[in-house]
């Protein structure tokens, strides 16, 4: 079976993928500056005879296997290359050599298995017929996304793949585990940026100023009414103010203007337009009110993360006849964001979780944390899953 060759190549190969990944972590690169980052996955696929075309937003590949069998279907794996503004703890031999950078969300992971899928389903490319393409993408972190700047450069078209899997560490799920959920997975994001402008003065002196801070709270009041409003239990949304700033003030001071900073998130997108248009109507009222102008702007990021359930299901039953049922496992909805959701509007997608983490040997902090890692046995599973996964969907 050609499951049980996928395993056994991703355990021999395991320490190249170890090297690679320990490679990666040494050397993260910001979004959208990852240059040697790109250097180095071009240098692997050289290595390997691997076809691929580059400077995808100047820094994405990619990559094209093609099988020897006949078949005329196309199917995508992608991965994320860039990391992340973090600084990290000392005391590992592969810790990042990039002062404040640091692979603390896996991407090094991820494009470490997907250059293991890359080895592996060439080593069988005699096995299996179709042709399969595998995005090294470009600035996950950071809006608008590296997914919507590929596929504004035509990526769709020059894949004309039937669908697209990826995958994200997980330290929260045991290594040697994957989690997968169908449908409305991952939520969009948007970020708010409000300024209150109103006349500052002395604080003893009320009647000469127009307070842009009360009007300020008055704002997040009433945002935080329309939260608890459109919040359902199957349908969340997350709105948040997470910076407030006055511009100027002091204890006798009232300042002319604050700086607000928030998100918003969604799980489905006419609830998020919806409440697009309700947060500008609700910052108009308050303005109108307090006599102080407001200017509420709202940068659309990532949409909804839509796992196709037929897709998602497929999936799930091949995680299961690779690792065993016990080592796959059902997820809730995450009000976190992903760009992979923009590959996810354009055909038919699946992202599921590695799992990274392992108690025993004390990882399980989070992603996002300077203490972040994983056990590397997550990368001969990773790889295994992505090249077995990708296979049986050109079937």
């Amino acid at each position: 079976m050609i499951s049980d060759k996928i395993k056994i190549l991703a355990q021999k190969h395991f320490d190249l993928l170890v090297d690679i990944r320990r490679h990666l972590h040494k050397h993260p690169e910001l979004s959208f500056k990852e240059y040697e980052t790109s250097k180095f996955i071009k240098s692997k696929l050289d290595e390997w005879g691997i076809s691929y075309s580059d400077n995808w937003v100047k820094t994405g590949i990619l990559a094209e296997v093609k099988g020897e069998k006949n078949g005329e279907k196309v199917f995508a794996l992608r991965g994320d290359i860039d990391a992340l503004p973090i600084q990290e703890v000392e005391g590992r031999s592969y810790r990042s050599k990039n002062q404040n950078v640091m692979h603390a969300c896996g991407h090094d992971v991820h494009t470490t298995c997907l250059l293991g899928a890359i080895r592996i389903l060439e080593d069988l490319k005699s096995e299996w017929g179709g042709t399969i393409k595998f995005i090294f993408q470009p600035g996950e972190e950071k809006l608008p996304g590296g997914a919507s700047l590929m596929i504004k450069e035509g990526l769709i078209e020059k894949m004309n793949s039937s669908g697209i899997i990826g995958q994200h560490v997980h330290p929260q799920l045991e290594v040697g585990k994957v989690g997968f959920h169908s449908g409305a997975y991952m939520a969009s994001a948007n970020e708010i940026y409000i300024t209150i402008t109103g006349k500052g003065g002395h604080a003893a002196l009320p009647g000469n100023v127009v307070d842009p801070i009360a009007a300020s709270c008055q704002l997040i009041l009433e945002l935080n009414k329309l939260e608890a409003e459109l919040n359902e239990t199957e349908n969340p949304i997350v709105l948040s103010i997470g910076k407030f700033n006055s511009v100027g003030g002091a204890t006798n001071v009232i300042p002319d203007q604050v700086k607000l900073e928030g998100t918003f998130r969604a799980m489905d997108e006419h609830k998020r337009k919806n409440a697009h248009e309700r947060m500008l109507k609700l910052a108009q009222q308050v303005a109108d009110a307090s006599n102080v102008q407001i200017d509420f702007d709202i940068k659309k990021g990532y949409p909804v993360l839509f796992n196709n359930p037929e897709l998602t299901e497929r999936c799930i039953a091949l995680a299961e006849s690779l690792l065993g049922s016990d080592h796959v496992v059902r997820l809730p909805k995450r009000m976190t964001s992903e760009d992979f959701a923009f590959y996810s509007q354009e055909m038919p997608g699946c992202f599921y979780r590695l799992g990274t983490g392992n108690v025993e040997k004390g990882i399980n902090s989070p992603v996002h944390t300077p203490t972040f890692d994983i056990d590397e046995d997550a990368l001969k599973v990773g790889a295994a899953m992505m090249a077995f996964l990708a296979v049986e969907n050109l079937k």
